[in-house]
């Protein structure tokens, strides 16, 4: 699995991993890419495994973030929040339908919301970068918290951005984060 700890040094455990078995060599097959804006991938969610997750784990949450779109913020593709502290991943095609989630999580707000890019879930948006760009870095963030509801816990409306969650994830929650883990895949075309 590939995986690096988080950036926070009271986010950091040992052994904390997240990563794709569907994302050989850290790269995108056509199968994960967008089919829209130009792409003509087949947009399935990649399957997502983690492994030693911190004691006191409520709950984890799960952004992809596009960290080189020519946007000046980074372009989001995936997020989901509340996935239950049973979970030691998300099967492959989980980002394609609410239902297909582990309850009681949810697909949060993505860049991709009302574009019917992602069949009007605004969940899972696989990458799709402007042709000639070097390939971009998509980054997968896993986050472990001691909390049931992120959402809940926050006071935040769970039709957020994936923006304002990120902030109440990495300060908004203090000491509940317990730990995050990120991997980055890359996809150009």
């Amino acid at each position: 699995m590939a995986a690096c700890g988080g950036g926070n040094a009271n986010a950091q455990t040992a052994g904390f991993a997240l990563g794709s078995p569907d994302l050989v060599g850290n790269t995108f097959a056509a199968k994960y890419t967008l089919n829209a804006f130009g792409c003509t991938g087949g947009n399935v969610s990649p399957e997502l495994r983690w492994q030693n997750a911190p004691a006191g784990t409520k709950g984890f949450a799960l952004q992809v973030l596009d960290l080189d779109a020519p946007t000046g913020s980074g372009f989001w593709h995936w997020a989901v929040y509340n996935i239950p502290a049973s979970a030691t991943g998300l099967a492959q095609g989980a980002g394609n339908a609410a239902s297909s989630l582990p309850a009681p999580a949810f697909g949060g707000n993505t860049d991709f919301l009302d574009t019917g890019a992602t069949g009007g879930n605004g969940n899972y948006a696989g990458p799709c970068p402007p042709t000639g760009d070097k390939p971009h870095r998509y980054q997968f963030t896993l986050y472990a918290y001691g909390v049931p509801d992120v959402q809940a816990a926050a006071g935040i409306p769970r039709s957020g951005t994936a923006g304002l969650y990120s902030f109440i994830l990495n300060k908004g929650i203090g000491n509940q984060l317990l730990a995050k883990t990120s991997f980055v895949a890359t996809y150009g075309r």
